[in-house]
């Protein structure tokens, strides 16, 4: 098992989150998807945040992340389902008609360590497969 530190906390925490759009709705679809997951990986990499998978269906995102625990996984989501939820309500007009806003107040998350970490990666890359 490999293991991260900051200048204080040696630390290997790893989360499963998903949340979903408004009412569940299917509008990540149309290049939505791939600017999403964009977006994403820039605010992973400008908070220290390490994406170990990531997989955008229509309807819900499945993200395996691995954050440092002084800043915490509720504010990693907050962080990433507030700036996609704006920048992408800019660029594509159509989700501010058809939402009153992109995400649901609510995720999924789970702490990755009773399972294998091949078994749930391998469940996210097999998403789309379903």
């Amino acid at each position: 098992m490999k293991y991260k530190n900051n200048h204080n906390v040696v630390y290997s925490c790893k989360y499963h989150v998903v949340w979903c759009p408004k009412y569940r709705r299917k509008v990540l679809v149309n290049g939505v998807d791939v600017r999403l997951k964009e977006l994403i990986e820039e605010i992973c990499n400008e908070f220290r945040i390490d994406i170990i998978e990531m997989e955008i269906m229509p309807d819900h995102i499945h993200l395996l992340i691995e954050v440092d625990p002084q800043f915490g996984i509720h504010k990693a989501v907050k962080l990433l389902k507030g700036r996609t939820s704006r920048v992408l309500r800019q660029e594509y007009g159509w989700l501010r008609s058809r939402l009153p806003s992109l995400w649901t107040n609510s995720y999924f998350v789970s702490t990755v360590g009773g399972a294998p970490l091949s078994a749930i990666k391998q469940y996210i890359e097999n998403q789309k497969k379903v």
